[in-house]
Protein backbone atom coordinates (compact mmCIF):
# COMPACT_ATOMS: atom_id res chain seq x y z
CA UNK A 1 0.00 0.00 0.00
CA UNK A 2 2.86 2.38 0.80
CA UNK A 3 4.39 1.73 -2.61
CA UNK A 4 1.09 2.45 -4.34
CA UNK A 5 0.70 5.68 -2.33
CA UNK A 6 4.27 6.74 -3.17
CA UNK A 7 3.65 5.96 -6.85
CA UNK A 8 0.46 8.04 -6.86
CA UNK A 9 2.23 10.96 -5.16
CA UNK A 10 5.06 10.81 -7.74
CA UNK A 11 2.51 10.78 -10.57
CA UNK A 12 0.69 13.75 -9.04
CA UNK A 13 3.97 15.70 -8.70
CA UNK A 14 4.91 14.88 -12.31
CA UNK A 15 1.52 15.99 -13.62
CA UNK A 16 1.59 19.17 -11.55
CA UNK A 17 5.07 19.99 -12.82
CA UNK A 18 3.89 19.52 -16.40
CA UNK A 19 0.78 21.61 -15.74
CA UNK A 20 2.73 24.59 -14.39
CA UNK A 21 6.12 24.42 -16.13
CA UNK A 22 6.08 21.95 -19.04
CA UNK A 23 4.95 22.13 -22.64
CA UNK A 24 1.37 23.46 -22.87
CA UNK A 25 1.58 24.79 -19.31
CA UNK A 26 -0.63 27.46 -17.81
CA UNK A 27 2.12 30.05 -18.29
CA UNK A 28 2.48 29.23 -21.98
CA UNK A 29 -1.28 29.36 -22.54
CA UNK A 30 -1.45 32.76 -20.82
CA UNK A 31 1.45 34.09 -22.93
CA UNK A 32 -0.18 32.84 -26.14
CA UNK A 33 -3.48 34.50 -25.18
CA UNK A 34 -1.67 37.82 -24.65
CA UNK A 35 0.06 37.52 -28.02
CA UNK A 36 -3.29 36.74 -29.62
CA UNK A 37 -4.87 39.86 -28.11
CA UNK A 38 -2.01 42.02 -29.37
CA UNK A 39 -2.24 40.49 -32.83
CA UNK A 40 -5.99 41.13 -32.97
CA UNK A 41 -5.52 44.77 -31.96
CA UNK A 42 -2.84 45.21 -34.63
CA UNK A 43 -5.08 43.53 -37.20
CA UNK A 44 -7.97 45.88 -36.39
CA UNK A 45 -5.68 48.90 -36.70
CA UNK A 46 -4.30 47.72 -40.04
CA UNK A 47 -7.77 46.95 -41.41
CA UNK A 48 -8.89 50.49 -40.59
CA UNK A 49 -5.79 51.88 -42.31
CA UNK A 50 -6.42 49.70 -45.37
CA UNK A 51 -10.03 50.87 -45.58
CA UNK A 52 -8.91 54.50 -45.47
CA UNK A 53 -6.35 53.87 -48.21
CA UNK A 54 -8.92 52.04 -50.34
CA UNK A 55 -11.31 54.98 -49.99
CA UNK A 56 -8.55 57.41 -50.99
CA UNK A 57 -7.66 55.31 -54.04
CA UNK A 58 -11.32 55.18 -55.06
CA UNK A 59 -11.55 58.98 -54.70
CA UNK A 60 -8.44 59.48 -56.80
CA UNK A 61 -9.74 57.13 -59.51
CA UNK A 62 -13.26 58.54 -59.61
CA UNK A 63 -12.73 62.26 -60.06
CA UNK A 64 -10.48 65.26 -60.19
CA UNK A 65 -11.71 66.78 -56.92
CA UNK A 66 -9.51 64.51 -54.79
CA UNK A 67 -6.52 65.13 -57.04
CA UNK A 68 -7.07 68.89 -56.84
CA UNK A 69 -7.42 68.75 -53.06
CA UNK A 70 -4.20 66.77 -52.76
CA UNK A 71 -2.34 69.15 -55.07
CA UNK A 72 -3.50 72.11 -52.98
CA UNK A 73 -2.62 70.64 -49.61
CA UNK A 74 0.62 68.83 -50.41
CA UNK A 75 2.05 70.83 -53.30
CA UNK A 76 0.65 74.29 -52.55
CA UNK A 77 -0.93 74.67 -55.99
CA UNK A 78 -3.58 77.31 -56.74
CA UNK A 79 -6.11 77.67 -59.55
CA UNK A 80 -5.39 80.06 -62.40
CA UNK A 81 -8.29 82.35 -61.42
CA UNK A 82 -7.36 82.49 -57.74
CA UNK A 83 -5.16 84.97 -55.93
CA UNK A 84 -2.70 83.79 -53.33
CA UNK A 85 -2.08 85.92 -50.25
CA UNK A 86 0.62 85.06 -47.77
CA UNK A 87 0.80 86.88 -44.46
CA UNK A 88 4.21 87.03 -42.84
CA UNK A 89 4.81 88.31 -39.33
CA UNK A 90 7.54 90.90 -39.04
CA UNK A 91 10.41 90.40 -36.67
CA UNK A 92 10.87 92.64 -33.64
CA UNK A 93 14.46 93.39 -34.72
CA UNK A 94 15.82 96.78 -35.80
CA UNK A 95 14.02 97.56 -39.07
CA UNK A 96 16.62 99.93 -40.58
CA UNK A 97 17.40 99.09 -44.16
CA UNK A 98 20.58 100.18 -45.86
CA UNK A 99 21.82 99.58 -49.36
CA UNK A 100 25.31 98.34 -49.91
CA UNK A 101 27.44 100.44 -52.22
CA UNK A 102 29.68 97.66 -53.43
CA UNK A 103 31.01 97.40 -56.94
CA UNK A 104 28.97 94.81 -58.77
CA UNK A 105 26.25 94.87 -56.09
CA UNK A 106 23.69 96.03 -58.59
CA UNK A 107 22.05 93.14 -60.35
CA UNK A 108 21.20 92.93 -64.02
CA UNK A 109 17.63 94.15 -63.51
CA UNK A 110 18.69 97.27 -61.56
CA UNK A 111 17.95 95.99 -58.03
CA UNK A 112 20.44 96.61 -55.25
CA UNK A 113 21.46 94.30 -52.43
CA UNK A 114 19.96 95.30 -49.08
CA UNK A 115 21.67 94.81 -45.73
CA UNK A 116 19.18 93.93 -42.97
CA UNK A 117 21.78 92.68 -40.50
CA UNK A 118 22.00 95.93 -38.51
CA UNK A 119 25.79 96.00 -38.87
CA UNK A 120 27.63 99.15 -39.86
CA UNK A 121 27.81 99.74 -43.62
CA UNK A 122 30.88 98.44 -45.37
CA UNK A 123 32.93 100.92 -47.40
CA UNK A 124 34.21 99.46 -50.68
CA UNK A 125 37.93 99.12 -51.19
CA UNK A 126 39.05 101.06 -54.26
Amino acid sequence: MKVLLALLILMLIGLQYRLWFGEGSVQEVWRLNEESKQSRAELIRLRGRNQALEAEVADLKSGLDAIEERARSELGMIDSEEKFYQFVRERQVDQTVRTLELPGAEQLDGRKLIDRSGAAPVNPVQ
